[in-house]
């Protein structure tokens, strides 16, 4: 079965201090929902883009670290879910409930595998 990234994005002035308790329960319940549909296989929130590190391969082949995100925008992930779901659609349902509890915009992408990993020897 196809699993999912669904992510969400958190603008960058985000304050952590206006999420509330009904939100925070709000995001535990739509967890619990997912863990008894069984789809639900990682979740997790993440720390904010002035905490990144951005690796860049270059020329020589020296790896260039750099502070802050790759991408310059006025958004970026704070948090995802891995969902094992049927296809899509299904995915983008699990979105919609997650776009809502967390009151932000995010994204849906199927995760791929190279190898197969039913082939992997680890």
């Amino acid at each position: 079965m196809p699993q999912y990234l669904v992510a969400n994005y958190l603008p960058d002035d985000f304050d952590p201090s206006a999420v509330t308790e009904a939100m925070i329960e709000e995001i535990h319940a739509l967890n619990r929902e997912m863990i008894a549909a069984g789809v639900r296989k990682f979740a997790c929130g993440i720390s904010s883009a002035s905490n990144a590190k951005t690796v860049q391969k270059q020329a020589d082949g020296a790896v260039l670290v750099t502070d802050g995100p790759y991408t310059e925008t006025k958004e970026h992930m704070g948090g995802f879910w891995i969902l094992e779901c049927a296809d899509i659609d299904e995915a983008l349902a699990w979105a919609k409930k997650g776009a809502i509890a967390c009151d932000v915009a995010g994204e849906v992408r199927e995760l791929l595998f190279f190898p197969d990993p039913q082939g992997a020897t680890e």
